[in-house]
């Protein structure tokens, strides 16, 4: 009897396998949400293999690109304005979609890791 609970608690785990299609994210038109103590971020962005441009509040920023693997990739601001600006971003693609992908993201270095998601932009 014991094992057939562990047969079924087995089959239960193998079934359930995360997608990470990462490449089909690596360029194109996006937008994303994040939620940081409570409160929406809204951002879109555009992405080739070696450069985002993203617009938040009106304001645009462009980082370079360095691509770890197909998930994993390292921001770095080309013109920061602060010292905030000058840190790189790590971010990792844990789950995709057909349409849209969940990451979390941190600063290199740093522990504190936040999660967001983000949609791809249907071409018109």
């Amino acid at each position: 009897m014991k094992f057939l609970y562990l047969l079924i608690l087995f089959s239960l785990f193998s079934c359930y396998e995360t997608t990470r299609n990462c490449t089909d994210f690596k360029t194109g038109e996006f937008y994303s949400e994040v939620t940081i103590d409570g409160e929406l971020f809204k951002s879109k962005f555009k992405r080739t293999e070696t450069l985002q441009i993203e617009t938040y509040n009106k304001k645009t920023d462009s980082s370079q690109l360095r691509w770890i693997n197909d998930c994993e990739v390292v921001f770095k601001t080309i013109n920061p304005k602060n010292m905030a600006e000058q840190k790189d971003i790590h971010l990792k693609i844990l789950t995709t979609t057909d349409s849209s992908y969940t990451y979390e993201y941190s600063y290199v270095g740093e522990t504190k890791k936040q999660k967001g998601v983000a949609y791809k932009v249907a071409a018109n």
